[in-house]
């Protein structure tokens, strides 16, 4: 008996039920994916500014920025989103100036921050769409320069504190 109602729930089990499958709902398929990564970080303590006993104006740093050669991600790319989040703990103000260059290192585009002494949680967020999105697609690296207005107290290899930026990219693709 048991034997035979093992037969008869098995074959319940194995027979099911078909229909058409219309394989070409997948030419409507459209994703919209959305990412969120690091962009870039630093962290420069208030001595570095000075080099042999004498207050730096400016530094400034170069980063490759390659993720637009690969042309099936430029294409899927709609919109992009920068934050930005500055700490200065040094006793003087500070403007930074984040600058976008193409290919033959001509701008184009920059982003300015006027960043007060003794300040935290300065925030900025950049929207790239449309034609700034056009300028972004067309970036091959980022600069970082940080001008020092004239100011006191002066810095000195004995100053303390830092400036610190971070930011993040949340990045918005189609894919169809």
């Amino acid at each position: 008996m048991n034997k035979l109602l093992g037969i008869f729930i098995l074959s319940i089990l194995s027979l099911s039920c078909s229909s058409d499958l219309d394989f070409n709902q997948v030419n409507n398929l459209k994703l919209e994916p959305v990412f969120i990564g690091n962009l870039a970080t630093f962290d420069v303590q208030a001595n570095q500014f000075v080099i042999g006993g004498v207050e730096q104006t400016a530094s400034g740093d170069f980063l490759d920025f390659d993720v637009f050669r690969d042309t099936y991600f430029t294409n899927a790319l709609t919109r992009a989103d920068f934050f930005f989040e500055i700490n200065n703990t040094i006793n003087r103000a500070f403007k930074i100036n984040l600058v976008f260059f193409d290919a033959n290192n001509l701008p184009l585009y920059s982003i300015p921050f006027d960043v007060p002494a003794n300040a935290s949680g300065i925030t900025k967020t950049e929207i790239f769409q449309n034609s700034k999105l056009d300028l972004l697609k067309r970036t091959a690296k980022i600069g970082f320069v940080i001008k020092l207005p004239p100011g006191v107290p002066f810095l000195t290899e004995n100053s303390l504190g830092s400036l610190k930026l971070r930011s993040k990219a949340t990045i918005y693709l189609v894919l169809e």
